[in-house]
This record gives structure tokens, C-alpha cells and sequence, in this order.
């Protein structure tokens, strides 16, 4: 705890409840619900178009954020529809649980790019900013706060949007992609270390390393149990595609993969999602990384997959970036996250 913080509670007016978004003609609001999973997803599929085409949540995943203890949706989102009923712009204010050193709050959503330039976005966004300041004035935690969203570059009118309503950009996440085709370049593995498919008996191990080696990662907080679990109940993840260091018993290193057939059209090709990438600190410095990615990699090959992507922070203190581009990764993308903090 910051002991020259007060309270969130105590350094955040309290603000009134958000009220609905009012706006443009021939658009109504009104607070989202866990039954308009199906509508999220078709619109998210939408705003893909513009801001990310190779990839959208799948039904699965809509349905999983909607239904984390932590989020209530007819509190925390709001649903925008046009004269047909049909959605064309979506938000969600996130709060993740058990914060440590930090209090994230996290806006998702988006305009159908069919309706930007409207200002519906701008009634969003103010909407969201609210109620995530009404999250924190809500908060006992003497830590620092951040409200925090996302932008990709090929979107630019999203990050100009955030910037006008008082968000500065603080971190660049650049997407990584490799050709499956070429070769991994030759990798040791250590000798003390035995390198397994993620096993769901190691969960709560691999769970404990995720948390220790990203503690030093830019906005990084531990995830909870629950969050832990349920990322594993997603069609998409894929335990046999996943790998973990063990040095003994002890977890030291984890690869956490993702298949989203879904998103294979999109792309042209079979694809694989490396969500996380850790080693403990103890263990950096020393080709585990490179051992597990490697590992990842041939088993991607194995089960007939393309292409491998993945995410890292630009600024990444462990020098991921340079691990990635051994490999054979090599930039396709970028997001910008931008913050507000109190």
C-alpha cells in the first residue's frame, strides 16, 4: 500500500450515477445485459472490419467477460441501437479483481465504423469514463489508479477520440506474427529443465509463476483464481499447444496458447495465439523462453497450423521483443493503450 496515497474513496469526488447517453437522432441506449452476448459478438465483428480484420471475440469469449463475478453488465455496459433495433455500438467498463499495487479500471467496445463520425462514440466514451470513475470512488485502496483503454493504429479516429476526452497514450503493444513455414532457428534447452504440455494438475503452479513474472510488466496486476479458470473453460485454449518449465516440481516458465478457428478465414491461413509468454525471474537470462517458444512452435507445426501470433509490449523490461525476432517473428500490427490516471 502507498502511504502518501488516501483512499480512493477520499481523493475521487463522488460523482453522480452515469445516466444514459442521449443521441444522435434515430439512436437508443440502454444498459447492456448477459442475453446480448449473440448481438455483441455480431457487432464486434463489425468494428473488426476497421480496427483489427484478422481477428474478433468469438461468442465464447463475449459470454465469458460478461459473466465474471466482477462485472455486472446492466451497471458496468451499455448497448447502442439505430432506428432497426440493430447494435451499432457497444462498451463495457471493467474492474478486475484483487488489485495489488495498482487499480485498473478498463474500457472495451466500440462504433460500427459504418456509424462513426456521429459522436456516438464521444457519448460512449464519456458514459464509460463516468462510470469508471464512479468504480473508483467506490474503492478503500490507497494505490494509484488508471482508466485505461485501447487503440489500434490502423483506427487512428479512436485514438484521436480518447485524446480530445483527456487520454494520453502511455504503452505500445506491437502483434507478431511467424511463418510456420521456415525453420526455427536452433535453440538449447537447459539441461535441468523438463519442458511438458500444460497440465491441468499444474494450474494453480503455472498460475503462481504467471503472477511472479509479470509483476514488473507495465500495468501488470495477478490474475485471480477465477479469471485463471476460466480462461481455461474457452474453447479456444488449447492445453496440448501449451507448454511449462519445470525445474523439479517448480514451475519456472510457461507458454499459454489459443486456436480460434474462427478467425482463420479472416486470415487466409491456420493460426495459432501465444496469450502468454513467462519466465520467473529467478530463471530470466538463460534460453528459457527461447526453449519454450521453440517447443510451441514445432508443436503448432504438428497440428497442421501456419502461422504463430502473438502480442508484446514494445517496452517489455525483459527483452521479449528480441527473443520474438530470433525466432522468426516479425511485425504486422500495433495498439496503443492510453490512460487517464488518478
Amino acid at each position: 500500500m502507498n502511504d502518501e496515497l488516501l483512499p480512493l474513496r477520499d481523493r475521487m469526488p463522488a460523482p453522480a450515477a452515469p445516466m444514459l447517453p442521449e443521441g444522435p437522432e434515430g439512436i437508443r441506449w440502454r444498459p447492456l445485459s448477459i442475453d446480448d452476448a449473440e448481438v455483441v459478438t455480431d457487432l464486434a465483428e463489425r468494428i473488426s472490419v476497421r480496427d483489427h480484420p484478422t481477428w474478433s471475440e468469438s461468442l465464447d469469449e463475449i459470454r465469458d467477460e460478461l459473466g465474471h463475478s466482477w462485472v455486472e453488465p446492466g451497471l458496468d455496459g451499455m448497448l447502442a441501437t439505430d432506428a432497426d433495433g440493430t447494435a451499432v455500438a457497444w462498451g463495457l467498463v471493467v474492474a478486475p479483481p484483487a488489485p495489488e499495487s495498482l487499480v485498473r479500471v478498463i474500457l472495451f467496445g466500440g462504433v460500427d465504423a459504418a456509424h462513426r463520425g456521429r459522436g456516438i462514440g464521444r457519448r460512449l466514451l464519456a458514459w464509460q469514463h463516468d462510470r469508471a470513475r464512479a468504480m473508483l470512488a467506490e474503492s478503500e485502496l490507497a494505490l494509484p489508479a488508471w482508466v485505461l483503454s485501447y487503440a489500434a493504429d490502423r483506427a487512428p479516429e479512436h485514438g484521436r477520440l480518447l485524446q480530445r476526452a483527456g487520454f494520453e497514450p502511455a504503452r505500445y503493444f506491437t502483434t507478431l506474427e511467424c511463418d510456420l513455414a521456415a525453420p526455427t532457428p536452433p535453440v538449447t534447452v537447459p539441461s535441468d529443465l523438463r519442458i511438458v504440455p500444460f497440465d491441468a494438475g499444474l494450474s494453480e503452479s503455472v498460475r503462481a509463476a504467471k503472477n511472479a513474472a509479470f509483476a514488473d510488466h507495465w500495468g501488470s496486476q495477478p490474475a485471480s483464481r477465477e479469471g485463471w479458470e476460466s480462461m481455461q473453460g474457452l474453447e479456444s485454449f488449447r492445453r496440448d499447444l501449451s507448454r511449462v518449465a519445470l525445474d523439479g516440481d517448480e514451475v519456472v516458465g510457461f507458454v499459454v496458447s489459443e486456436v480460434n478457428e474462427e478467425d482463420w478465414e479472416r486470415q487466409g491461413s491456420r493460426s495459432g495465439y501465444i496469450s502468454l509468454v513467462g519466465t520467473v525471474p529467478s530463471w530470466r537470462g538463460r534460453g528459457l523462453a527461447s526453449a519454450l517458444l521453440a517447443e510451441v512452435l514445432q508443436a503448432y507445426r504438428d497440428a497442421g497450423l501456419e502461422r504463430a501470433v502473438l502480442d508484446v509490449d514494445a517496452d517489455n523490461p525483459t527483452g521479449a521483443l528480441g527473443v520474438y525476432t530470433r525466432l522468426g517473428f516479425a511485425s504486422t500490427a500495433r495498439e496503443v493503450s492510453y490512460r487517464v490516471m488518478y
